[in-house]
């Protein structure tokens, strides 16, 4: 008798923990197949600590190869689910597609950064929800803090050293108190001139600091960032984001180089495609996780709308402490639906308080409802991580320990640019790159604000083109967090986005005139050709079946200034840009007709979708 296939989609907290409970329970009785864009668990809480350089990105990731050795790994972004089939459908990080076959699905895909319509907002602020937004704001921030020293203008300096945080919530809340810290650190050493100092912002339109937590965990927060120096505005939030800053509710203009945008998640879109009964976009499911009528479907974690037995009429609300614990109870209704477990479990909880580190030596925690803070509270806050986190404690310590007596590196790594990590993405834990294969997919399988990028298809709308994307007939964007300006050049009719390393070098973009605006899509969602949408959820225009991804926009095909960027190819009439940094620009020699039976270039050979089911080792042919 052949073993029971079970597909895990996503690998955070409840994805991870459905994951590692399920191998325990079945003890290889059952084929366990887990589906994640990256090859590891991201620890979320301790972001904010990456972001102020306490931490080195690794050790806040634990690697699902190592620590779910029963587990097959597939590395991908689910694209389509057939409900019948019971198939499901994805792309790999290479742009190759794939099926899965399962008896038992686990739907725990998360969430992504929730966005408003409020205009600007998509194209200057960023997200807080994966390692690359981490990495790219440690940078930046650093950038701007050096900028300001050296800058003449008092405006300016003032300028760079103000960076606005939208979203009191958890995250929003710890990264304005590790930024406050990080950047003051930064001035100690490199002095302001005229005796400026960082100056962070914290808004949101509640009534006080960490809303949805206990009022006396809210009050110490306050204090302490207050004392701090963080400018906290309640009531208060953006109207409107420029490149020139950004205008609050209140009628005051901010004059800033950064915005955060920590408002909240919301689900992956992945479950709207389903067609199946939702509540405010997650999946409707019973106490025991599973969906009602499908008997092979289960849910967790921010996609679940699970009830919650202790309150009865709602769900529990989108925190890790909820879809860790999801994890465990719907990995023993997964074995139990199986006959491989025990009997089945409806899911409750107990409240066993929150935590929230303010950096230094400061927190506020309540455990089992005792109220602390300080020195205390930041003990108990760093113990209860160092338990929570499954893997990586050693190192985690010895880096707190290293912050302790020396001294932050407050370097620029370089390694993430402000266009890999735009605020409007579906997928937030991983970086854009420059181009990617071509391959069909289901539009219907993506949709809302999150989907992509507006301009990727020529959509109109606020989209999320990220700070250094260029639009077609409009000024060149200046000041973007992170980004480069841009430059138009003579019948371009569209301003072509430079490289930060052409930019410092005073070099022109690569490119040719008559370009179109030029285009940064990551490998998987090129491929995937998801519908372009903006905030406010309009759709652009979707590709067709087959079909190269719409690079061709009027005016010619856009050249990728990117460094490190692949050449720009198929460009009617000219070899393709050579983009070596120092931006050579391209020849207009007439291209070379392709060998007969080759693809032209920029157009590869579609492949074969293999459909496997979930014990085939060969279905997958990605980077590892």
């Amino acid at each position: 008798m052949s073993r029971p296939r079970i597909l895990i989609v996503g690998a955070g907290f409840a994805g991870y923990r459905t994951a590692r409970t399920l191998s325990r329970l079945t003890r290889g009785r059952a084929h366990i197949t887990l589906l994640n864009p990256t090859d590891y668990f991201l620890y979320l809480p301790l972001l904010p600590q990456v972001a102020a350089g306490i931490l080195e990105p690794r050790r806040v990731t634990v690697s699902l190869s190592d620590s779910l050795p029963d587990v097959r790994l597939v590395l991908g972004e689910a694209d389509r689910i057939d409900l019948d089939d019971r198939t499901l459908h994805y792309t790999g990080p290479e742009g190759e597609g794939g099926v899965l076959a399962y008896d038992r699905l686990v739907l725990a895909a998360g969430s992504v950064n929730k966005l408003l319509p409020i205009p600007g907002v998509a194209e200057h602020a960023h997200g807080f929800r994966g390692l690359p937004e981490a990495l790219y704001l440690r940078d930046h921030v650093t950038r701007q803090v050096e900028l300001a020293a050296t800058a003449d203008d008092p405006g300016t300096c003032a300028a760079r050293c103000t960076f606005v945080v939208v979203g009191a919530g958890y995250t929003g809340t710890e990264v304005a108190a590790h930024g406050q810290m990080f950047t003051d650190a930064q001035v100690r050493k490199h002095p302001l001139r005229r005796g400026m100092r960082p100056r962070w912002m914290l808004l949101d339109v509640a009534s006080r600091v960490l809303p949805e937590m206990d009022e006396k965990l809210s009050a110490t927060a306050d204090r302490v960032l207050r004392q701090r120096g963080v400018d906290v505005r309640m009531g208060t939030s953006v109207k409107e984001a420029t490149h020139e800053g950004v205008l609050l509710t209140d009628g005051e203009f901010v004059e800033t180089r950064t915005l955060v945008w920590c408002v909240g998640v919301r689900p992956d879109p992945l479950v709207e495609s389903l067609g199946l009964p939702m509540e405010k976009g997650r999946l409707l499911v019973d106490p025991h996780l599973r969906v009602p009528g499908r008997p092979e479907l289960f849910a967790c974690g921010d996609v679940a709308a699970v009830p919650d037995l202790e309150n009865p009429g709602s769900y529990t609300p989108m925190t890790a402490q909820h879809a860790w614990r999801h994890g465990k109870v719907a990995a023993e209704n997964v074995a139990a639906s199986l006959g491989l477990g025990g009997a089945r479990t409806p899911y409750r909880h107990r409240d066993l308080g929150f935590v929230v580190d303010l950096g230094g030596a400061k927190a506020a925690a309540n455990p089992l409802g005792v109220t602390l803070s300080g020195v205390p509270a930041g003990a108990v806050t760093r113990a209860y991580h160092l338990a929570a986190m499954p893997g990586n404690r050693v190192r985690v310590a010895a880096d707190w320990l290293l912050d302790a007596v020396l001294p932050r590196q407050a370097v620029q790594l370089g390694l993430v640019r402000s266009w890999s990590v735009p605020l409007d993405t579906s997928s937030p834990e991983v970086a854009r790159v420059p181009g990617g294969p071509g391959q069909r997919q289901d539009a219907s399988a993506r949709s809302g604000p999150g989907a992509a990028l507006a301009a990727d298809t020529g959509g109109g709308g606020t989209g999320a083109g990220g700070p250094g994307r260029a639009r077609p007939h409009d000024e060149p964007a200046k000041g973007q967090p992170g980004s480069g300006p841009t430059q138009v050049r003579p019948g371009s009719g569209a301003a072509e986005p430079r490289s930060e390393w052409e930019t410092a070098k005073g070099r022109p973009p690569a490119g040719r005139p008559g370009s179109g605006p030029a285009e940064l899509r990551s490998e998987a969602e090129t491929a995937k050709g998801r519908p372009a949408t903006g905030p406010g959820g309009e759709p652009g225009r979707t590709r067709a079946a087959g079909v190269e991804p719409a690079r061709n926009q009027p005016g010619g095909e856009p050249a990728k200034n990117q460094p490190g960027g692949e050449p720009a190819k198929n460009q009617p009439g000219g070899e393709p840009a050579k983009n070596q940094p120092g931006g050579e620009p391209a020849k207009n020699q007439p291209a070379p007709a392709p060998p007969p039976g080759r693809p032209p270039p920029g157009h590869p050979a579609p492949g074969p979708v293999k459909r496997t089911d979930a014990t085939d080792d060969d279905s997958v042919k990605g980077d590892s």
